[in-house]
Order: structure tokens, then sequence, then C-alpha cells
């Protein structure tokens, strides 16, 4: 990293290890003999088997299995996989156990939104994007709005965790969806406290709606550098929608617009084989989703291209409108500031998850002033023998597909997830290399400029250890060896 600060020509940039997401990558740099980005690359490099691991598993395992690849985001594993599980076995939930996982599902939904706005994504502009790298976390963000802002987004998180851990035993890895329904309700004593909670829930998100403006939208420099060239494609956009086109979290149909807006596709999850395909490339363990219409024409935008987007931006672009009054209101003037519908500005994204914020309290607001959120009735028992199951949600990072096949046991012979770091993949490739050439100039390089670089792929809040999941697979290793006076006296490489 410290060559990075010295010109550079014709030569190559490395950042390892990237930060500020989940799991591991590096961003490979190539700069031609002028000192301009020639190509630059995301690389994926860890390689994980869970489609694998799942084959000749109970198909009831899958929620408490598929939950353990990720600890950020396991309730949406944790009920893509529930959902399978009821068409798997042809059995819906009751009323009231439907109006608990939406409840839990959109608590779920705040607290990891808010984690990266104030931990991950927000350090770049709360704090600066060239901002010293010791400052750009979450101390340097407590540093910028104040110990109690601070100490009120722990004491928010914990609370909506405490929500989540009290339906599903644990907030990491919990465990309540079944087929058919929850396996615990909501006891009346206890609603009051939720109620409050919800509440404060929302005025926490209306305070972060505040902060965003006061400290993002308020500065001319940061909007120009959110609607810049550099972090612009014009893509195809897909997200959950309900009956009304609205944005929904938890069920709906899958709706996909093209770069001028207009509807090209809307689906049941059953059907995405029809509109969802996967590319390899050699170079990154990560799968490359693009739409089956279309076909695979490359890292490319524009009408035809095949490549599209999910996660907050695409799924207020995708969508009619939001599902709750205050949402609503933030994403007209969401809209109305950055030009109209469809917004096609990469580093958006981070205003689009302080609109969902909004909704996802309010949300949670509406479920818990429903007299059947407390009651009794909490799951229909299968009867019908296990095939074919698939299940969709949207996750924080976007829609998140699983598909299940299973043998006369009900044993898993095939698993199938289509992850929302998947389908933004292609897109984040765009994204990374465009944001290089577009902040890289005559071979000027300096760790704030290669950060400018790392938030193309920030925004999207990507997950790849729930990306990289394809076996069979070669990891690569490089072991170095020092001696006592940290001289390199040999290395090991697997290739």
């Amino acid at each position: 990293m410290d060559d990075a600060s010295k010109t550079s020509r014709g030569r190559r940039l490395t950042i390892d290890p990237i930060t500020r997401l989940e799991g591991h990558g590096r961003i490979e740099i190539f700069l031609d003999d002028a000192g301009s980005v020639e190509h630059a690359y995301l690389q994926i490099p860890e390689l994980r088997g869970f489609e694998v691991f799942c084959q000749g598993r109970p198909a009831e395992d899958m929620p408490h299995l598929t939950s353990r690849i990720c600890g950020v985001c396991p309730t949406a594993h944790h009920m893509a996989a529930t959902k399978a599980l009821d068409d798997l076995f042809g059995v819906q939930p009751t009323d009231t156990a439907r109006r608990i996982r939406e409840l839990v599902y959109n608590a779920f939904m705040f607290e990891d939104h808010a984690l990266h706005l104030y931990v991950l994504g927000g350090p770049d502009f709360i704090v600066g994007p060239q901002a010293p790298a010791a400052e750009r976390n979450i101390l340097g963000v407590i540093g910028r709005v104040g110990v109690e802002v601070g100490r009120q987004v722990i004491a928010m998180r914990r609370r909506v965790r405490e929500l989540i851990a009290y339906f599903g035993g644990k907030v990491i890895h919990p465990v309540f969806g079944l087929p058919g329904g929850v396996s615990k309700g909501l006891q009346p004593t206890d609603l009051p406290r939720f109620q409050q909670l919800a509440q404060d829930a929302r005025d926490f998100a209306l305070f972060t709606n505040q902060v965003f403006h006061d400290l993002v939208l308020a500065r001319s420099d940061y909007v120009q550098l959110i609607t810049s060239d550099a972090y612009t494609h014009r893509t195809y956009y897909m997200g959950m929608v309900d009956a009304r086109d609205r944005v929904s979290f938890y069920d709906g149909q899958i709706r996909v617009v093209d770069p001028s807006g207009a509807e090209f596709a809307k689906f049941p999850a059953q059907r995405y084989r029809e509109f969802i395909a996967e590319h390899v490339e050699p170079w990154s363990y990560m799968k490359f989703c693009y739409l089956q219409p279309l076909g695979w024409q490359g890292f490319k935008d524009g009408p035809g291209s095949g490549v599209y987007a999910v996660a907050p931006l695409a799924r207020l672009n995708a969508a009619a409108g939001m599902s709750t009054p205050l949402a609503q209101q933030a994403a007209d003037e969401y809209f109305n500031r950055l030009g109209g519908r469809p917004v096609h500005h990469t580093l958006a994204n981070h205003w689009a998850r302080v609109v969902e914020l909004i909704q996802a309290a309010e949300t949670m607001a509406a479920l818990l002033a429903d007299p059947q959120i407390t009651g009794t009735d909490l799951r229909r028992l299968p009867s019908q023998n296990p095939t074919a199951g698939i299940g969709a949600v949207e996750a924080p990072r976007g829609t998140l597909i699983h598909h299940y096949e299973t043998d006369e046991r009900g044993l898993v012979r095939m698993a199938n997830l289509i992850v929302a770091t998947q389908n933004n993949a292609a897109r984040i490739a765009l994204s990374v290399e465009k944001a290089a050439k577009g902040v890289i100039k005559q071979g000027e390089v300096s760790e704030g400029l290669l950060n400018m670089v790392e938030m193309a792929f920030r925004a999207y809040d990507p997950c790849f250890g729930c990306a990289t999941h394809s076996l069979p697979g070669h990891l690569p290793l490089k072991v170095t060896l020092y001696n006592r006076q940290r001289q390199v006296i040999r290395q090991i490489v697997q290739e």
C-alpha cells in the first residue's frame, strides 16, 4: 500500500484486503504507460461450498444450515430457506405466523441497514472519502456526530436485535422458522415494550434521515460525487414488490425494469430460472448473474446488456413506490433531487438505504398494532411429500433465492442459492473499473483515491462470503516464511 502513494506508470496496483464489507476480496488495478487505468478487477479469492454442503441433509435442516453462511445476514438465509420449505411441503403459514415472520424480518432489515449506514458505508461520507484511514471507521463517525449519538446507534441496534432473539433464540443464526409457521409466538404481556421499540425505531430512522441530510446532502461536493459519471451505470434493476408494485422485503413478485424504468419482467420466485442465469469468470470465485432472456453480453451496461442490479437503489427503481407513508415521502424527495426515476448513481444506494430504514421501522409499528400479532395459531402442519421448493426474500443486499430439490426420503439432492451479491456481481465489477478510471489520473495514486475506488463496491454492501459457494474449486494458497529479523526466507505458492 505504501507504493500506491507514489507516481505509478505501466504498473499494477493491488488493494488487498478490501475493507468494510462482509467476506474477503482484493482489487487489481493495471495502469498503462501514461499512468491511466487500463483495467481494474475485483477478485474474490475465498471459496466456500454451501450448495454442496447441503446435499444429503434433511430438507428441514436447511433454515438452520444456510443461516451459517453469514453472521451478518443469517436472518435473510433463514427466512428464504423457511419459505422454500413452505413451497417444498406445499403449506402456507398461518396469518399470525406470517405476521411474526414479517415483523422479525423487518427488524433484521432495520438493524442491518443501520450497521451499514453508520459503520461500513457511512464513514466514507460522514468522515470523508479521503480522510486518513485511521479515521474512516465507527470511531471517526462518533467523532463527527458525537458520543451521545454513537450510544444511540449502538443502543437502537441492540434493542432491535433483542426482538429478533426473542423469537429466534439468538440474533446470530436464529431458529424460529418452520414449514407452515413459526416456533414461538408473541406473549401479550411483551407487546407494549415491542410497540415502544417500534416507535423508537421510527424516530431513529427519521433522525438518521436528518443526519444524512445534514452531513451528506448539505455538501455540494458530496452530491457532485454521488451523481458523477465515475459512479454511474445505466443497467436493469430487480426487486421484490407487493400487489401494488410497492417495495416489499418479505414477500411478493420479483419485478425487473430496464434502464429507462419500463417494466421488463415480473414473475414469482418459482420462475426465476426463466429470467436469471449465472456466468463464471476464471479470475473470481464469485458467479456473475445476468438476465437470461438477454444473454451474457459481457461487462457492459445499457439496454440489452443483461447486467442488472439489486439492493436498495435497485429496489426503489424496480418498484412504483414505498409501502409506508413516511418512507414514501422520503422516496419522493430522493427521486426529485436525483433527477427522477430510475436513479443510476451507485453511491445513491446509501440514500436509498435510509429510505428503506424508515419503511422497515414503520412496518414494524404497523405489524405490532395488528391484533393478530399475539395470536396462538402459529403453524399449519405440512402433509405433502417434498420434491422441490423455492423461496425468496429481499436481503438488505438484494434479492435472495433458495431452491431445493429432494429425493424420496426428503434429503436434499440439489441446492441452488442465488445470493444478492451474485445478482450485483457484474455491476459491481463495472463499478470498480469505472471508479478506478475516474479517480486515478496520470499515475498519481494516493491511499485516499484508492479508498474512492473501494467506495464503488462498498455502496452495494456486498457479502462475498455468501456469493462464493460453488464447488468443485481450487483455492490458491501463498505461505510466506520469515526469520527472527522479519526477513523473507521462503515462499510456498500453490496456484
